[in-house]
């Protein structure tokens, strides 16, 4: 975590083009995992996939880099692959040691995926929903219909319009206030519990919120955009009631907490937290990706007791009901919002459509602001310039 006390931000042009380098590896991690979601392949293998696409293709980028003390640059997974099926919310990441190790993918389940990748500390994170295909060889996913497609057509809808409204001047309140208007155009719930947090180097959980759903008993403070801030946009709706549950389903997805310190009594538990700090300081990570998955699962009940670590646990809505989730990286300069990773919606066939006037104008602005530039009239320099 080399110059990690260096404030710098994507007013800066090599910060800038570093999250757009690792919105590219989500991207590739992506494609590679939507084509692999077939029927049969097991959950694991494709959360591997993802974690493995991101480190092999971070190795081949900024490669010859460097620290201002002459540091490698810190690269490769952010946030670990995860697979969510049908009811399940987030965090599903199974690993061989698991009673879920096993699970597998059957035609027409209704996934989300969710994965981020860094380099040098500035991540990029994403989740997508799509369905999967029955064969390997079947180029296109089966197409989304009914309330199964009302909620990604929702959730899809409500990112694009949302990040229309993620502006120097507007506020958290007014994103959080559109995610209601569009769930209620398409006849389903908000996730309650779900954030959408501000980034910053080496840190993905910001204290600037936009909170997925309000309600009475919980509301986020009321703040404005600024120029030059980062966030991961994530929305998330359901069929059901909008309320997510832990079952009985392990976690395996864990972050340092690097305020907290303390003396580990197990051997075992010291050595897994040596690895820890020295291969995931900030960034989360799973059991999988420390050596030895089974020690590791036996530390973490140790680490939890002291606050040196914070699960992400599985959550999951009621009995069948269907997630659609849309999570971005969002870039916010002077005059202009930028995403850093795909926005693109799975095929579904809904009889939905937005008749919200107000959802239905930010949706026709356009994102992409042209350049323009000025030239100085003629008869001096000192005269006032003209755009063209």
């Amino acid at each position: 975590m080399e110059d990690a006390a260096v404030e710098k931000g994507i007013d800066q042009s090599d910060v800038l083009e570093k999250y757009k380098a690792a919105g590219a590896l989500v991207d590739d991690a992506f494609d590679l995992v939507r084509r692999a979601a077939y029927a049969g392949i097991a959950i694991r293998t494709l959360c591997q996939l993802g974690d493995t696409v991101i480190t092999n293709k971070a190795a081949g980028v900024y490669s010859k880099a460097r620290t201002e003390s002459g540091e490698r640059l810190e690269k490769g997974v952010a946030f670990p692959t995860c697979i969510c099926v049908n009811n399940c919310v987030s965090h599903f990441c199974p690993i061989e040691t698991d009673a879920n190790a096993d699970a597998k993918l059957q035609a027409g389940d209704q996934i989300t995926i969710q994965f981020g990748a860094h380099i040098d500390g500035y991540a990029a994170l994403a989740a997508h929903t799509l369905v999967v295909r029955e064969r390997k060889e079947a180029v296109a996913a089966p197409v989304l219909r009914g309330r199964a497609a009302d909620v990604v057509k929702g959730a899809y809808t409500a990112a694009n319009a949302a990040l229309r409204l993620m502006k120097v001047g507007n506020s958290n309140d007014q994103v959080s206030d559109l995610l209601a208007a569009v769930a209620k155009e398409f006849g389903v719930e908000l996730l309650e519990g779900v954030l959408s947090h501000q980034m910053k180097r080496y840190v993905i959980d910001g204290s600037k919120v936009i909170m997925n759903k309000q309600t009475l008993e919980s509301r986020a403070d009321c703040w404005q955009f600024e120029a030059y801030e980062v966030y991961n946009l994530d929305v998330v709706m359901s069929t059901g009631d909008g309320k997510a549950i832990q079952k009985d389903t392990r976690e395996t997805v864990y972050k340092r907490q690097v305020d907290v310190d303390y003396q580990l009594k197990m051997k075992t538990s010291r050595q897994m937290f040596a690895e820890i700090n020295k291969s995931h300081p900030t960034m989360p990570f799973t059991l999988r990706a420390l050596s030895d998955a089974k020690k590791a699962r036996m530390a973490m009940t140790e680490m939890m007791k002291h606050n040196l670590v914070t699960a992400y646990p599985v959550l999951y809505e009621k009995d069948g009901a269907v997630i659609g989730r849309c999570s971005m990286t969002v870039l916010i300069t002077a005059n202009n919002t930028l995403v850093a990773t795909k926005t693109e919606m799975p095929a579904v066939e809904s009889d939905k459509e937005v008749q919200n006037e107000e959802v239905k104008a930010l949706l026709a602005m356009a994102m992409d602001k042209k350049k323009r530039k000025k030239r100085k009239r003629k008869g001096g320099s000192g005269g006032e310039a003209m755009e063209t």
